[in-house]
């Protein structure tokens, strides 16, 4: 395993060496990030995805791009090793140093293992399900588990897929399916014993911070059944970890087709209601922006008031990119990519200031 985590000497030092443009590395904490980080959603099963991906971390890293973002559940614990293998072959290699890098996964699903010949159902039930390691009691939906020791065989077994003494963010992940499984007492609960085994993880160098990565919980109003808050999570979090608690960071969605984080006053603050990336900010959060093309939709024919707003981008992807990483409150927005030749592009941007957060706000004017 990769010891150390990253520092905010490292992450000074990655920025200083890279070649980007000024406002492409943001403060997060102590930290300095790339406003664009490589997501690892996307893509088969199969030793080419694989490979596409670990080419994409050596890109992203000569590109000045120092955030990784994966889960466990993706493409079957692949992704996870994917990031592994590329990371240690680029510190053997003296491309960067391990305190230079961020690596944030999540965990919740009940994920299978690709690399096990068992059917994915068949390993699930004998690894996680009878094994008791997921109570039944406690799976919402048919995959979804926040139990405390299933969340803790979760993180060691990250761990072990990205060879990382410490994982620098780990996410709760879509924990709304929890939260439409069961009462609110229930859920807050369950929210808090999770909580007890990330604080527990910090204080033994397992994970450095921790934080929630939503699809829809952040990104609706209180109205809605799916709803997250951010000053309930807060409040728990200060209740099992004291005012010196680790949740640091919040994952969401944020595009040009699902803008609500940015204009939708979703999260409440005082008597006012704000959106969720600018309640995020006051709260001294870091906020990452999931989905960024979402899923390549965004890299065809886009409205002419786009093209007019971003003409510092040189193609569509790189439009739809700049809107999300521009948009006030952002830390880094995240890209899957699995394929070098879109690596280059996407990547590009990292030597383009990002445009000012009024430019997107002025969008929905």
């Amino acid at each position: 395993m990769l010891e150390g985590r990253a520092t905010a000497d490292g992450t000074r030092r990655f920025a200083q060496g890279s070649s980007a443009a000024t406002g492409h590395f943001r403060q997060a904490g102590d930290l300095l990030l790339s406003s664009i980080g490589l997501g690892t959603y996307l893509g088969r099963e199969d030793s080419a995805t694989d490979a596409g991906y670990e080419a994409c971390v050596g890109l992203a890293l000569r590109s000045g791009i120092n955030v990784f973002d994966s889960a466990i559940n993706y493409r079957g614990q692949k992704s996870e090793r994917s990031i592994g293998r590329a990371l240690a072959r680029a510190v053997a290699q003296g491309d960067v140093r391990r305190e230079e890098v961020f690596v944030a996964t999540k965990g919740g699903y009940l994920p299978h293992d690709a690399d096990d010949p068992r059917d994915p159902r068949r390993y699930i039930l004998d690894t996680f399900v009878e094994t008791g390691i997921a109570p039944r009691a406690e799976i919402a939906q048919g995959g979804h588990c926040l139990a405390p020791g299933y969340l803790a065989d979760q993180i060691e077994r990250s761990r072990a897929n990205l060879g990382l003494a410490t994982i620098d963010l780990y996410y709760l992940h879509n924990i709304e399916a929890q939260r439409t499984s069961v009462d609110r007492a229930t859920f807050t609960a369950r929210l808090a014993a999770a909580v007890g085994v990330l604080e527990r993880a910090v204080g033994e160098g397992r994970i450095a911070a921790w934080g929630l990565a939503t699809w829809d919980g952040l990104r609706v109003p209180p109205e809605h059944p799916e709803h997250l808050s951010i000053t309930d999570t807060l409040a728990v979090a200060r209740e099992i970890g004291g005012a010196g608690h680790h949740f640091r960071a919040l994952q969401m969605p944020v595009n040009l087709a699902m803008a609500q984080a940015i204009a939708l006053p979703t999260q409440s603050s005082g008597q006012a209601r704000r959106p969720a990336l600018a309640a995020a900010r006051d709260s001294g959060l870091a906020a990452f922006g999931s989905a960024s093309l979402l899923r390549g939709r965004l890299t065809g024919d886009l409205p002419e008031e786009i093209e007019k707003a971003f003409p510092e981008a040189r193609s569509n992807a790189q439009r739809a990119l700049q809107f999300s990483r521009s948009a006030p409150g952002m830390t880094a927005s995240l890209v899957g990519l699995s394929t070098p030749a879109h690596g280059e592009d996407i990547f590009a941007l990292a030597s383009v200031p990002p445009a000012p957060g009024d430019r997107v706000i002025a969008l929905f004017e």
